[in-house]
């Protein structure tokens, strides 16, 4: 090989080399953003699943109440 081969080759080397880096480091970047959006939809989640808890709970007692009241309305009506 004469130096001109060797000089190409280290160029297409490091030419090489450099796009590997690039295309690991936007994949890595894509990854990391990937993981934000999936951390937000679980908080998001999370979320949904409170309120519906909170929700569910308000009807309950809200049927507990009508429930008192209407056997209320049922005790004074049989007096």
């Amino acid at each position: 090989m004469d130096v001109l081969s060797i000089a190409i080759v280290a160029i297409i080397g490091g030419i090489v080399i450099a796009l590997a880096g690039i295309f690991t480091d936007t994949h890595t970047k894509k990854q990391k953003i990937k993981l934000k959006a999936i951390e937000k939809e679980v908080e998001l989640e999370k979320l949904r699943l409170e309120t519906y808890t909170m929700e569910t709970e308000k009807l309950r007692l809200e049927l507990e109440q009508s429930k008192v009241l209407l056997l209320e309305e049922k005790q004074n009506s049989t007096k």
